[in-house]
Order: C-alpha cells, then sequence, then structure tokens
C-alpha cells in the first residue's frame, strides 16, 4: 500500500461523528472539573467545544474547517493567557483519557491519540512564564 492509499486516523476512526462524541465525552467530564473548568467561560464551552471538534478533526486528516475558521491552529499562544501546569494538565489529560477509551477500541486508534495528547498536554504547560493574549 503507497503511503497516499493510507488511511488517516480521521478515517479509521469514523470521521466526523467520532470527534463530536469524543469530544463531547471529554466536556462531560470537564464542565465539573474544579481545577479546569474555571478555565472556560460560562459564555463560550460550546465555542471552545467545537473549536476542539473541528481541530482534533483537522490534524488527524480531516477538513480543514478549524483553518478555515481559525487560522493557524497556534496551539501554546492561544493557551497562553490560561495558566496551564502539571495539575491542570494530568486534569486535562484525565478527561481525555477518559473520553478516549470510552469512545475507542483498544487498538491502533486509540494507541495514535493518546500518543498525541500526552505530550501535547505537556507542550502546553506555561507555568512560570508570562502569559499575554495571542492574536484574534
Amino acid at each position: 500500500m503507497s503511503a497516499e492509499q493510507e488511511i488517516t486516523v480521521y478515517e479509521a476512526a469514523g470521521g466526523m461523528p467520532f470527534f463530536e462524541r469524543l469530544v463531547a465525552a471529554f466536556y462531560e467530564g470537564l464542565r465539573y472539573d474544579p481545577v479546569l473548568r474555571p478555565l472556560y467561560p460560562d459564555d463560550d464551552m460550546d465555542g471552545a467545544q467545537h473549536r476542539l471538534t473541528l481541530f482534533l478533526a483537522q490534524y488527524w486528516g480531516g477538513p480543514t474547517t478549524y483553518m478555515e475558521e481559525r487560522g493557524h491552529p497556534m496551539l501554546r499562544a492561544r493557551h497562553m493567557p490560561f495558566e496551564i501546569g502539571p495539575r491542570e494538565r494530568d486534569h486535562w489529560l484525565l478527561h481525555m483519557a477518559a473520553a478516549v477509551e470510552r469512545e475507542t477500541e483498544p487498538g491502533p486508534v486509540r494507541d495514535a491519540l493518546m500518543d498525541y495528547f500526552v505530550p501535547a498536554a505537556e507542550h502546553l504547560r506555561n507555568d512560570g512564564l508570562q502569559r499575554t493574549v495571542p492574536p484574534t
């Protein structure tokens, strides 16, 4: 099988419906998390959920709707206004790992997701850094 014929994680997972379910499951836990919930404005929970869904779908080979709506992801810059230390990272990973476990079977899709989420969560740590608001 050539590189052009390889199936993306987006396709293997089930496309946009999968990412919608995954992110919905993640937000179910986040909505009641005393560490993470204060980082999400009440009036933008739906927007944050929408953006994460589009970002993950795009990252894993789906449509480029995130880029069309928001431009380059700039994940580190977009998260800089919020203090993200080990505690926030661990709570985020707890909810995302639970969502991944709920929405996937053991195997390549689950492994690929977690192989991304663990280092990505660590990469977004910014404790001890000066935080600024990213450009819109």
